[in-house]
């Protein structure tokens, strides 16, 4: 069981980025699938989450109407479109699944990603 999760660099304030979660080992098809991040100093934060049947989502404050979650269970991966990105959006993102249940609590989630780094400067 193996999660990867892709698509950090640099960008400029107000730019773009999608990063890709691929899971490998087993089928993301019945699980939910949530992102988190850490920026340095500060404790781990859930941003999204995608529920396994309806895909139905879930964002936090600091990222609704900015960040887009989606999943294509024929690639077994999950994206999350980042739009307008700020400064304070720098951080290691990370995914993560093993649970049916769609929470930006880090708690449920079994198997984890090794997080991909995402730096919002000008």
């Amino acid at each position: 069981v193996q999660l990867q999760a892709s698509g950090g660099g640099l960008v400029q304030p107000g730019g773009s980025l999608r990063l890709s979660c691929a899971a490998s080992g087993f089928s993301l098809d019945y699980y939910a699938i949530g992102w988190f991040r850490q920026a340095p100093g500060k404790e781990r934060e859930g941003v999204s989450c995608i529920s396994s049947s309806i895909g139905s989502t879930y964002y936090s404050d600091s990222v609704k109407g900015r960040f887009t979650v989606s999943r294509d269970n024929a690639k077994n991966t999950v994206y999350l479109q980042m739009n307008s990105l700020k400064p304070e959006d720098t951080a290691i993102y990370y995914c993560a699944t093993g649970t049916i249940l769609c929470t930006i609590v880090p708690g449920p989630y079994e198997f984890w990603g090794q997080g991909t780094l995402v730096t919002v400067s000008s």
